[in-house]
């Protein structure tokens, strides 16, 4: 499965033209529906919907819709209608103007003083009544279906840039982790011969001179408890675990957002701890490399379903 991102925008529009079907109206009609979704990270699925007022007795479908196909982030879907009237004005059928002339006499009836209809009082009474309203549930839900395919190709291309990031990423902190390793010897070694050298100069000894049993096992026990003291080992076999973790979700695809963050944060206690008993600069420096490739490792995450 692929890996994908809660980062993406996708747009489609669809137009439709239709006729009126008044046999005495020449109007003619189109109208074109726009539709956009936007989505960024989240913890949860948080959906909104901006519609327009005809449209909005939709909404529960497509929540189901976007329901189905989405798993994270927070989602903000986006319609617009527009309608052109091919003629400015259409003209209204005699059975509509005999309607309004009977209204407009029974109302003067009961009140003789009310301004009488004028033309574009009946044009505007009779607009939209030519015609029957369009349904737009069908394009509407296939509009979504296109545009939802096209959001989670773009996360999905998304996700296969972030998961290149993060491999070359944990790449890096392997090749740290393996230049931390020998380090943990050579700094016992070098403690010890400190310790051994300064029982010498304590006991006055002359260069090359033989240390007393009891002086030299001292020295030993010193630095033995200097060794467990800095050993890192155990540290950078858990950070390497943790990396071949990664591994196997990112090639494992799918929901796999949360389980990621969680060995971020284990990465980044293990390169701390590193760093607390660092003994050397060049483990300081190793730890601080470290913990800004998890950093951004961190960051990139976030983004991840």
């Amino acid at each position: 499965m692929s890996v994908y991102s809660m980062t993406g925008y996708a747009s489609a529009q669809h137009s439709v033209a239709a006729a009126s079907p008044a046999a005495d109206s020449a109007a003619s009609s189109a109208a074109r529906l726009g539709l956009e979704i936007r989505s960024v990270n989240s913890r949860y699925l948080d959906l909104t919907f901006k519609l327009p007022e005809e449209l909005r007795s939709f909404e529960p479908a497509l929540r189901e819709l976007l329901v189905r196909g989405l798993k994270r982030g927070k989602v903000e879907l986006r319609a617009a209608l527009e309608s052109h009237v091919a003629n400015l004005v259409a003209e209204p059928s005699a059975r509509l103007l005999q309607r309004l002339n009977t209204i407009q006499d029974n109302v003067r009836t009961w009140l003789p003083l009310a301004t009488p209809l004028s033309v574009a009082d009946v044009i505007r009474l009779t607009a939209g009544s030519t015609g029957a309203e369009h349904d737009w549930q069908a394009e509407l839900l296939a509009l979504a279906e296109q545009v939802l395919a096209s959001l989670r190709a773009a996360r999905e291309r998304e996700g296969a840039r972030l998961v290149l990031m993060l491999q070359d990423r944990m790449a890096q902190l392997r090749s740290l982790a393996a230049q931390a390793g020998p380090l943990v010897p050579q700094l016992v070694a070098q403690q010890r011969q400190r310790f051994l050298d300064r029982w010498r100069e304590a006991m006055g000894l002359v260069e090359g001179g033989a240390l007393p049993e009891a002086a030299q096992d001292r020295a030993l026990a010193e630095a033995t408890a200097f060794a467990i003291r800095i050993d890192v080992a155990e540290e950078l076999t858990r950070l390497n675990s943790h990396l071949d973790e990664l591994d196997r979700l990112l090639a494992k695809g799918g929901e796999v957002g949360k389980r990621l963050d969680f060995l971020i944060q284990e990465l980044h206690r293990e390169a701390n701890t590193l760093g607390s008993k660092s003994a050397a600069l060049e483990l300081t420096h190793i730890s601080v490399d470290m913990k800004v490739l998890i950093e951004q490792m961190r960051e990139q995450v976030q983004n991840i379903e």
